[in-house]
């Protein structure tokens, strides 16, 4: 793809997001929707630009959270994940009980948090950690399975060790699968520390947000969700920037849409 291709898609791409915004606007002008039903969006901007000052400390808060849940789902899901490529018994053992366990809908475990730690931060970096760390596991489980056996018989006819085959092979070869699950995995840990915060917590944009629907004020409600969006976005990127200059080998080509 050419430059000024590429600079036209990205024009298109921002042409149309704004479009999807002027939209909504004009709809609900037109059928002159109540601000309870769907506020347009020049009112939640509004609102968040009016009560960023107060917004910020729950910002914070929430992407704290949402940080240290994630990096213990990235540690955790990286361990569980390199034992279960590189051994059958613990893929044989531990496989079914995450598949389990990751059934099991994280509403549900967020009372089990609270009876156990309490309401505030604890449970919300919990239930980020547990609902972000699934996606981690499973592509580093993929990505050593795919480690052609051909290529590990040669090394091992060469005298590398299962050690030197996983450091100079097989965590190569993790990379793309790596930081594809943590693009998933950041949105992930977003969903946890907001569940959390609108059932046991008393700050965070989840909390706000609780409050805001409890006194009507559904601006407010959708400029936590701008919010949560807008960080999402803001850490996809950034890991998707990190990708590009550590598996830049991976990437066939970046023009898979284009005409």
């Amino acid at each position: 793809m050419t430059d000024f291709a590429a600079v036209r898609r990205k024009l298109w791409a921002v042409a149309l997001i704004v479009g999807f915004f002027l939209l909504w606007e004009a709809l609900c002008l037109a059928l002159d929707v109540s601000d309870l039903v769907l506020p347009r969006p020049s009112q939640v901007f509004a609102t968040l630009f009016a009560r960023l000052p107060i917004l910020w400390p729950h910002i914070l808060q929430t992407l704290m959270t949402t940080m240290i849940g994630f990096v213990g789902g990235v540690v955790i899901g990286v361990a569980i994940g390199a034992l279960i490529g590189v051994s059958k018994v613990a893929y044989d053992t531990a496989y079914p009980l995450l598949i389990g366990f990751s059934s099991i809908p994280k509403v549900a475990v967020v009372p089990i948090f609270v009876l156990w730690f309490g309401s505030g931060t604890v449970p919300a970096v919990l239930t980020s950690l547990v609902i972000c760390f699934f996606p981690i596991v499973v592509n580093v489980a993929t990505g050593l399975a795919t480690t052609e056996p051909e290529l590990e018989d040669v090394l091992k006819a060469l005298g590398a060790s299962k050690a030197d085959i996983l450091w100079n092979v097989g965590l190569p070869r993790v990379m793309p699968f790596f930081f594809a699950a943590l693009k998933v995995s950041i949105t992930y840990a977003f969903v946890g520390t907001v569940l959390a915060e609108t059932v046991a917590s008393n700050r965070g944009v989840g909390n706000v947000m609780m409050s805001a629907s409890s006194n009507f004020d559904v601006p407010l409600v959708f400029a936590g969700l701008f919010v949560l969006a807008g960080l999402g976005v803001a850490l996809y990127v950034a890991f998707s920037l990190i990708e590009r200059r550590v598996t830049g080998w991976a990437s066939r080509r970046d023009d898979f849409a284009a005409a």
